[in-house]
């Protein structure tokens, strides 16, 4: 019964750190910020989104260090490249990056691109790895079919 109570506090204790370590992850960071917006494709088309990273509060990205962002498409989604690294970028100065992701459609409806982001922020005395989580909404239309083409019912 005594090793029992230890354990317990240990269980309980863990568990508390646990939920303070998710809270942590969950808290909004004010040395940068990591947006992506939304990509309408026609189904069978190609689209693009980007997904930018800014540093605030005097950070600024390590020139230095890995840029990367890493893609998972959801259902019915396709990406021209899965990882993507610094010489992808669309745009980049001390401050901010941009990636532009080409994607396209298999099917239509909504969907999604998880990703991950991994930078590096600096100041004058301490720099920061980070790896920050992401999603790309993904809008596919329907392709508009010609009268007489295939899938279209004739009259």
């Amino acid at each position: 019964m005594k090793t029992m109570i230890p354990s317990v506090r240990l269980s309980l204790l863990a568990c508390g750190l646990g939920l303070a370590v998710a809270t942590l992850g969950h808290a909004a960071d004010e040395t940068y910020e990591v947006k992506s917006k939304t990509a309408k494709v026609v189904v069978g088309g190609k689209a693009s989104a980007s997904v930018t990273i800014t540093t605030k509060k005097g950070w600024h990205l390590n020139a230095e260090a890995p840029l990367t962002l890493r893609l998972t498409p959801g259902p019915g989604v396709t990406v021209d490249k899965t990882r993507l690294t610094r010489a992808d970028l669309a745009a980049s100065s001390d401050t901010s990056a941009r990636f532009d992701v080409a994607l396209g459609a298999t099917h239509p409806g909504t969907s999604e691109v998880v990703g991950e982001a991994g930078f590096v922020l600096c100041q004058d005395t301490e720099c920061r790895p980070i790896r920050e989580k992401l999603i790309i909404g993904v809008d596919a239309i329907p392709a508009k079919t010609e009268p007489g083409t295939p899938g279209k019912a004739k009259k």
